[in-house]
């Protein structure tokens, strides 16, 4: 089967990895892609949403399966033009997308779907969260626990286009589940737990995400089972009655409350850094999982995780994520690969002969062991063993205090 990536990061990185592991792979090309896929597959200088471009990609190529892996290309309607066009495609079209591209339309389908969900706010209160309506790279989101934090937060809402949601603040710890659909059926992938601020335990900007791990302690494959029940089918059911069926990764984002498990966020493409924790450990054709769904044949389709965990720590520019670093060489991913992480490239570039760094999260360094404080010893060294200027990392990726909202 050949097939196109549709993305550049890490993300895209993880999916090309784990895809080039199944034996139904003959090709693998990606646009634009990055370094790390070009060692795995032909990269295109294609943009991510240059539907056009991408459409006359796939058929030169004669591709058998667009994997689009960004949120940006799927709300702005890639899929469709690539359905179309008669490419199949792993991705939902843009109306489904909107469950990620309109918090406002997000809210609607859960309270249609009786998803339990963080409550909307009329007014902005002290103790609350603001958040950018549309697609924000994970930096839209502001927690506010002090008048001084709301009318910060309210400033830089102006950044963003769109409307404003306000949400009541939960409290608890959050967890990323993960499920494959093909618009009808939907299979559980998983857990995993995002680190979102900039900072150790918690502290800063909210990021696109500084590290992951999974599995996460007690969620096994019977509990995650049990949320997608609860949580995505009821969603899925709703898109479809709206002539908006979804076919893809849709990911969930939950606060666990005392008061049991909420939403605060649909995603509609996988998780990045989740990604590159939770596939090192998935097993079966993933693959064959990805055409079954594009082609609404999704039953019978058998993905489980396997035994062990895996931790993922993301290195950084120094200013991220005010702003991004570009044109800094990079050095030591060969030397955290001999301490037998994975590395995953997310904003990287080559200039001539060397390997720079091109965006705020530069790499993604994963270790994969048999149980998580193994795997988070093979990550920091890893990523110990990388350096370019101003690289940073968090210290407490898969730490369970590390991984409440702070």
């Amino acid at each position: 089967m050949r097939v196109l990536i549709v993305g550049s990061g890490g993300r895209e990185h993880a999916l090309a990895w784990r895809l080039a592991r199944d034996d139904g792979l003959t090709e693998l090309h990606a646009a634009p892609g990055n370094p790390g896929i070009a060692a795995l597959g032909t990269c295109h200088p294609v943009r991510a949403e240059d539907s056009d471009g991408l459409l006359e990609l796939a058929r030169s190529l004669e591709i058998d399966l667009a994997v689009i892996g960004a949120d940006p290309p799927l709300v702005a309607g890639v899929a469709d033009v690539l359905r179309a066009g008669g490419i199949s495609v792993f991705g939902p079209s843009a109306a489904a997308a909107r469950i990620e591209g309109s918090k406002t339309f997000a809210k609607e389908i859960m309270a249609a779907a009786d998803v339990p969900a963080a409550q909307v706010l009329e007014e902005p209160a002290v103790r609350c969260v603001v958040k950018a309506d549309g697609l924000a790279g994970g930096k839209g989101v502001w927690v506010c626990r002090t008048q001084g934090e709301l009318d910060a937060a309210l400033a830089a809402a102006q950044a963003f286009d769109g409307p404003l949601v306000l949400e009541e603040l939960l409290e608890g710890e959050e967890l990323s589940v993960f499920a494959l659909t093909d618009g009808d059926r939907a299979i559980a992938l998983g857990a995993a737990r995002d680190h979102k601020r900039a900072g150790d335990g918690d502290t800063g900007p909210n990021t696109g995400g500084m590290g992951a791990f999974s599995p996460v302690p007690g969620f096994g494959a019977a509990e995650v089972e049990e949320l997608v029940e609860r949580i995505h089918r009821p969603v899925l059911e709703q898109l479809a009655r709206r002539a908006s069926p979804f076919v893809g990764t849709l990911y969930a984002g939950l606060m666990l409350t005392a008061d049991g498990p909420r939403v605060l966020e649909f995603n509609c493409r996988f998780g990045d850094p989740e990604t590159q924790s939770m596939l090192p450990l998935l097993e079966g054709d993933l693959l064959g999982a990805f055409a079954a769904a594009a082609s609404g044949k999704l039953g019978g389709t058998q993905l489980h995780a396997a035994p062990g965990a895996a931790v993922t720590v993301i290195v950084a520019g120094g200013e991220y994520p005010e702003r991004g670093d570009i044109g800094s060489p990079i050095e030591g991913i060969e030397a955290a690969e001999a301490e037998g992480a994975i590395v995953f490239h997310a904003g990287t570039a080559r200039h001539g002969e060397r390997l720079v760094t091109n965006g705020g999260r530069i790499l993604g360094v994963t270790g994969v062991a048999d149980d998580l404080e193994q795997a988070r010893a093979i990550a920091y060294e890893g990523a110990a063993a990388i350096s370019f200027l101003g690289a940073r990392y968090r210290t407490d990726i898969g730490f369970p205090q590390a991984a409440r909202v702070g």
